[in-house]
C-alpha cells in the first residue's frame, strides 16, 4: 500500500470508530432490555477494536512476522 492509501484507509477508519462508537453506546442500553442484542452489540464492538488497530499500526506489520535471518532458530541447525 502507498503512503497515501494507508493515510486514507487510517482516516477512513476513525471515521468509522466514530459512526460505530454511537451505535454501540446504543446497543448497550437496548442489550439490558433484549440480551439478543448482545451478539450484534459484541459485533460492533470487534469492528470498532479492528479499526483502532489498523488507524494504530504503524506499517503493514507483514515484515515483523519473518524472523531475522541471524535468527538463534538457523544458527541451530
Amino acid at each position: 500500500m502507498s503512503r497515501n492509501d494507508t493515510d486514507r484507509a487510517r482516516e477512513l477508519a476513525r471515521n468509522l470508530v466514530e459512526i460505530l462508537s454511537s451505535y454501540e453506546e446504543e446497543l448497550m442500553g437496548l442489550e439490558q432490555g433484549s440480551p439478543a442484542i448482545s451478539q450484534l452489540r459484541r459485533a460492533v464492538g470487534m469492528t470498532i477494536a479492528e479499526a483502532c488497530y489498523w488507524i494504530s499500526d504503524e506499517g503493514s506489520g507483514r515484515d515483523d512476522w519473518a524472523p531475522p535471518a541471524d535468527d538463534e532458530a538457523r544458527r541451530a541447525r
